[in-house]
């Protein structure tokens, strides 16, 4: 799955334009490297995002198209 419809489908940036964005800026790391939207993203894989002076860093566990919002929550874990 590309990195930013994973980005939107676990709910970690709520629009799919927005994590397209912070891809493009170079926000976005996977892997502990700079990733853009198209990336593909597997299961062990660990994505760090940048939100100003915060940054956050979660590990993804299960890659699936589609979840509901309380399911959302089961695909990554936060390190």
């Amino acid at each position: 799955m590309r990195l930013d419809k994973y980005l939107k489908v676990s709910r970690i940036i709520k629009r799919r334009p927005v994590a397209n964005e912070a891809c493009d800026a170079g926000r976005v790391m996977v892997n502990g490297k700079v990733a853009k939207a198209s990336v593909d993203i597997k299961p062990g894989d660990v994505i760090e995002i940048a939100f100003g002076d915060k940054s956050v860093k979660v590990e993804v566990l299960s890659v699936q198209e589609t979840y509901n919002k309380e399911e959302a929550k089961e695909l990554y874990k936060y390190l």
